[in-house]
């Protein structure tokens, strides 16, 4: 038994602040506030002047690694799930995770990418999101899917959802020019199994005004129309300063009885594969893009010229890349990713990648982390850097409010097919022992675009499963207890 001794709790569920004590046994928690018998006998922790909540959930995580996965404890993060994508077949995500190890809990969707790439192109997946993200280049998997290969890529969604995936991640922003009907098939499927659907959404219209349907208007009308619980990928990276009319569509369509989510992480730069649809050379004019606005990982190489862009897209289409869509200097297009966070129920999520170093090894158990890992800054800083903004600097969100919109949530928008996501995001007796203790006074990210690995700091402690992945600000390296999150099926 531990009873964490006189921080200030928040529980995002009762929206509720106050000085009291926490006490956690086999994973659970037991008491807030008095003692139950034979807390006599627990170990004490001081975390007076501390702020207590459940950990964070992270709908979009790709890191797949222990590397990763340490960034984001350090950043408060008890739960890891890439939604977005989804691997494919999920029974080997799963039983490599837990073959690996993990230090936090894990969970993933089913793949509309891998899954149109067997029916498209005849390939069979291997739980590889590397080798998912170089498929995404093919103009032969972007292309609409014949009835027959419609069909077949149905059929491998519902059996990856029968198999416990959470919901259906849709690239739909990497197929832009396919038919509507599909995104419809694959929200029927959604609603008829009560799940979900987590999209990166195809271009609005302002980027293309050919596009056979606005991306966000299309997660409305389907949502309107199936009835689905649809969640709206990173809304900042994909409606960039168009931002605010797409936040009112959803805000409507919210307003109207769909079930649609948001998340948003608080950076100006996004990171995905150099063979993606809208990183061609003549689509980047429609959003203000040159070729020296994507810098590779691996490499640090800032693209200088089309001809280079071309040359790379053909040559490696997987190669992750980063791309400056916002002026995180500006004050509008700052302005513009704080509205996209302060807009009402959105969702924190990092989109955080893999670190990628110059061998190609894409993991490490070495801690401090090797040198010359590269990545995406989100991946070690998505959430106490909103923390700094949001809460500290500018006020704007309580600590409640801010565990609701990183822990609570996000863990709602799964716990309805996911029984065992209904015991985090929340602090109170019987809630999960996924708990984060952080320090107002030096909450803050550290990585940035140069040394994207610098852990944050102010994560005092962070337990996962009840037991101590960071104490006193320290990894706990041999610490491994993070488990697997799963639906079932009505």
């Amino acid at each position: 038994m531990l009873i964490l001794r006189g921080g200030l709790v928040a529980d995002p569920r009762s929206g509720t602040e106050r000085v009291v004590d926490v006490v956690v046994d086999g994973g659970k928690v037991v008491a807030v506030g008095s003692l139950p018998p034979g807390a006599e006998s627990a170990e004490v922790l001081d975390v007076s002047g501390l702020v207590v909540g459940p950990g964070f959930v992270d709908l979009h995580s790709h890191v797949h690694s222990i590397a990763g996965q340490r960034l984001q404890a350090l950043d408060g993060v008890t739960a890891t799930l890439d939604l977005e994508a989804g691997l494919m077949p999920v029974e080997q995500a799963y039983a490599r995770a837990a073959a690996d190890g993990r230090l936090l809990h894990y969970g993933v969707s089913a793949s509309w990418g891998d899954a149109r790439a067997t029916a498209h192109l005849g390939v069979t997946p291997g739980a590889d999101l590397h080798a998912s993200l170089a498929m995404l280049g093919d103009p032969d998997w972007q292309r609409t899917s014949t009835p027959a290969e419609r069909a077949v890529w149905l059929r491998l969604l519902e059996s990856e959802l029968e198999a416990g995936a959470l919901g259906i991640g849709v690239l739909m922003g990497y197929a832009p020019r396919s038919d509507p009907s599909e995104f419809l098939e694959v929200a029927r499927l959604a609603a008829s199994t009560g799940t979900a659907t987590f999209t990166h959404v195809r271009e609005i219209v302002e980027a293309d005004p050919t596009t056979p349907i606005d991306g966000s208007l299309e997660i409305t009308r389907a949502a309107a129309e199936t009835g689905a619980a649809m969640h709206h990928c990173h809304v900042n990276s994909t409606s960039r300063r168009h931002v605010d009319r797409v936040l009112d569509l959803l805000d409507t369509a919210r307003a109207n009885g769909s079930r649609v989510t948001v998340e948003a992480y608080p950076y100006g730069a996004g990171s995905t594969a150099i063979g993606a649809f809208f990183l061609s050379p003549e689509r980047l004019s429609a959003w203000g893009l040159v070729p020296s606005s994507i810098t590779m990982v691996s490499t640090g190489e800032r693209i200088a010229s089309v001809s280079r862009l071309a040359e790379l897209r053909a040559t490696d289409p997987g190669a992750v890349c980063v791309v400056a869509f916002l002026d995180e200097s500006d004050p509008e297009d700052a302005a513009l990713l704080q509205r996209a966070l302060a807009f009402p129920d959105s969702i924190v999520a990092s989109d955080a990648m893999h670190v990628e170093w110059p061998d190609g090894s894409t993991d490490s158990r070495e801690w401090p982390l090797p040198p010359g890992g590269q990545t995406h800054p989100r991946t070690a800083g998505t959430f106490a850097r909103s923390l700094r903004r949001m809460v500290v600097e500018t006020g704007t969100w309580s600590w409640a409010e801010a565990f609701r919109r990183c822990s609570w949530l996000p863990a709602q928008v799964v716990a309805g097919f996911a029984g065992s996501a209904a015991g985090k995001g929340w602090l109170g007796v019987g809630a999960d022992a996924d708990l984060v203790v952080i320090d107002p006074s030096t909450i803050s990210d550290r990585a940035t675009y140069v040394d994207p690995t610098r852990p944050s700091t102010g994560v005092r402690h962070l337990l996962v499963d009840g037991t101590f992945v960071v104490r006193d600000g320290e990894l706990d390296t041999s610490a491994y207890p993070g488990r697997p999150i799963r639906a079932t099926l009505r």
